[in-house]
């Protein structure tokens, strides 16, 4: 029994190793260096946004990209973000005529220098919410929505520059 398992073992490591998957991050290195310039332009209606929107995608050059965040001067490819705003659509209203869930549309742009040259994406991401008769608890759940919505572009984004990068040599 015990050199069935052995052997089911080295057969499964022997298909996994032969499959040729690869990290996304293996492949983003055909795209950026080692050091990105990141910068995010700033919202005037919401500007509390633009340092959550900062976070988050300095996180995601650290864990995905596996790579440096740089100062402008030092760093030889840049990703700019760009929040173009965020659109409120109702979806339900209560019994009384009040929109009671809605969705929240967040566009983002994306302007990136590479060692393939400059790439331009627009993404427009969803995300459906509950509102609340408490004016404080609907401002608060607001914000919330768009920051999932920023969470949500960043996935698109960072599953477009891997395919991207998969094609790039």
């Amino acid at each position: 029994m015990n050199i069935k398992v052995i052997a089911f073992a080295i057969f499964l490591m022997g298909i996994l190793s032969s499959c040729g998957y690869k990290p996304s991050s293996r492949y983003i290195d055909n795209l950026f260096d080692d050091s990105i310039y990141v910068e995010v332009s700033v919202d005037r209606v919401e500007p509390e946004n633009a340092p959550y929107l900062k976070d988050e995608l300095n996180q995601l050059v650290y864990k995905h990209f596996k790579k440096q965040v740089a100062s402008k001067a030092v760093a030889s490819n840049y990703i700019k973000v760009d929040y173009k705003g965020t659109e409120f659509t109702p979806l339900a209203y209560d019994d009384n005529g009040y929109v009671s869930r809605y969705r929240v549309n967040t566009k983002v742009d994306f302007d990136m220098l590479t060692r393939a040259g400059r790439i331009h994406k627009t993404i427009t991401s969803s995300v459906q919410k509950d509102i609340y008769y408490s004016s404080v608890l609907t401002s608060k759940l607001r914000t919330e929505a768009i920051k999932k919505g920023f969470d949500k572009a960043l996935d698109e984004f960072l599953a477009y520059i891997s395919a991207r990068a998969s094609k790039a040599k």
